[in-house]
C-alpha cells in the first residue's frame, strides 16, 4: 500500500509541476505568458536594441492602479527590459555611454522618470538599486488609443536621431535619442580604411566624399583623395580632390584639378557631376559644365538633356521642350520613360534644375 501511495504522490507532483511550468521551470523551456520581443533601430552606424517581454492589459487598470504612480516599474514583464546602445548617445539631451542597460520607469500622472541602470541582469525591478543608475531623465507621457500588448517602437527616425516610445494601455512614453552621426561614422570609416578596404581606390574616395558632404575635415578628405589617386587615377577621385581643394580655399588648384577630371570622364560621369553641383546649389558652375559637355559630345540624348537644362535656366521652356523631344528617340530604352516624364514636367512649367 505504501508503494502505491508513493507512486500516486509522485504522479500528482509531476502533474502539479507540469501545470506550473507555464510560468517558470528550472530545467525546461515553456512559452511565456508575456511574450518576448526584440526591436532594433540603426541610426547612422549605431544600433539601439530593446529586448523586453510584452504583458497584456487583459481588462485591468494598469498605471495608477496595478502599477502605482511613483513606484519603480520594470518597463515590461519577467526579466529586466534591456536597452543596448553600440555608441554613445544623448537621451533627452543627457549623455549616455554605449553599453547594455536595464530599463526601468517610474510612472506619474503628468511626468515619468526613465532609468537606465548599469545592472541589466535582474528579474524585473524587484532588486532595483538606485546606486546603479547610469542615467535618469524625465519625460512627459501622452494619452493614446488603447494598446493591449506593451509595445516599444522607434518613431520619427532621422539621420542623427530617433524617438523611442513605450505604448501600453492608453499611455505613450516617448524619449528622444540623438547621435553625433557624422563624426561617429567618420571614426568608423577610418577604422575600416585600416583593413582590406585600404587597397581599393573606391574606399579612400568614398570616405573623402563623406567628409566633404558632412563638412568635417577637408584637409583629411584631400589626403584620402590623393591616396585614392595613387592607387588608380580616375575621374571620380580627381573630382573629389577638386572639391576638397575648393573647400580649403585653394580655388586655382581646384579649377585645374576639375578640368583634368572632366577631360578624363565619360559624358555620363560629367553630367552626373554637374547634377551634383546643382543639388549643392552651385547652379552657375553646373550650367558651365553642361555647356562644355554638350559641345564636346553633340548629338547624343545626354547633350540634348544638358541643352534643355541650360534653356530652363534661361526660362526658355519652349527650347527646352524641343531639346527633350530630340533626346527621346536617341535615348536607351531604360531612359525613354524618364525623359518622357521630363517632357511632361517642362510642358507644365516645372523647373527641372531644382
Amino acid at each position: 500500500m505504501a508503494t502505491i501511495e508513493r507512486i500516486f504522490l509522485l504522479a500528482a507532483g509531476m502533474l502539479l509541476g507540469a501545470a506550473s511550468a507555464d510560468a517558470q521551470s528550472a530545467v525546461l523551456t515553456f512559452p511565456d505568458l508575456s511574450q518576448r520581443a526584440r526591436v532594433t533601430q540603426r541610426i547612422g552606424l549605431t544600433d539601439v536594441t530593446i529586448d523586453y517581454h510584452r504583458p497584456l492589459v487583459a481588462g485591468r487598470k494598469i498605471f495608477g492602479a496595478l502599477q502605482p504612480y511613483g513606484d519603480v516599474w520594470r518597463a515590461g514583464a519577467n526579466y529586466n527590459t534591456t536597452i543596448e546602445i553600440t555608441d554613445s548617445v544623448r537621451v533627452e539631451g543627457r549623455p549616455l555611454a554605449k553599453g547594455i542597460y536595464g530599463l526601468h520607469m517610474i510612472p506619474g500622472a503628468s511626468s515619468w522618470v526613465i532609468i537606465f541602470s548599469n545592472n541589466s541582469t535582474s528579474w524585473g525591478s524587484f532588486t532595483y538599486d538606485s546606486t546603479e543608475d547610469a542615467l535618469r531623465v524625465r519625460v512627459t507621457p501622452q494619452t493614446i488609443p488603447h494598446v493591449e500588448a506593451l509595445t516599444y517602437s522607434f518613431d520619427d527616425p532621422k539621420p542623427s536621431s530617433v524617438v523611442l516610445t513605450m505604448r501600453w494601455e492608453k499611455v505613450a512614453v516617448p524619449m528622444r535619442m540623438e547621435i553625433d552621426t557624422p563624426h561617429l561614422v567618420a571614426q568608423k570609416l577610418r577604422l575600416q580604411l585600416r583593413g582590406r578596404a585600404q587597397t581599393e581606390w573606391q574606399s579612400w574616395e568614398e570616405v573623402a566624399n563623406y567628409l566633404l558632404e558632412n563638412s568635417l575635415d577637408a584637409a583629411e578628405a584631400l589626403r584620402y583623395a590623393d591616396q585614392s589617386i595613387q592607387i588608380e587615377d580616375r575621374f571620380e577621385n580627381e573630382i573629389t580632390r577638386a572639391r576638397a581643394l575648393r573647400a580649403l580655399g585653394r580655388a586655382a588648384e581646384a579649377d585645374s584639378t576639375q578640368s583634368k577630371a572632366i577631360a578624363m570622364g565619360s559624358q555620363t560621369q560629367v553630367y552626373s557631376f554637374a547634377r551634383t553641383l546643382q543639388r549643392l546649389g552651385q547652379q552657375r558652375a553646373a550650367l558651365q559644365i553642361f555647356l562644355q559637355d554638350s559641345r564636346k559630345h553633340p548629338g547624343t540624348w545626354t547633350s540634348h538633356l544638358e541643352a534643355a537644362r541650360i534653356a530652363v535656366a534661361a526660362s526658355d521652356y519652349r527650347q527646352a521642350i524641343i531639346e527633350i523631344r530630340a533626346a527621346i528617340p536617341l535615348a536607351t530604352p531604360a531612359m525613354k520613360g524618364p525623359l518622357e516624364q521630363v517632357l511632361v514636367q517642362l510642358q507644365n512649367g516645372v523647373d527641372i534644375n531644382r
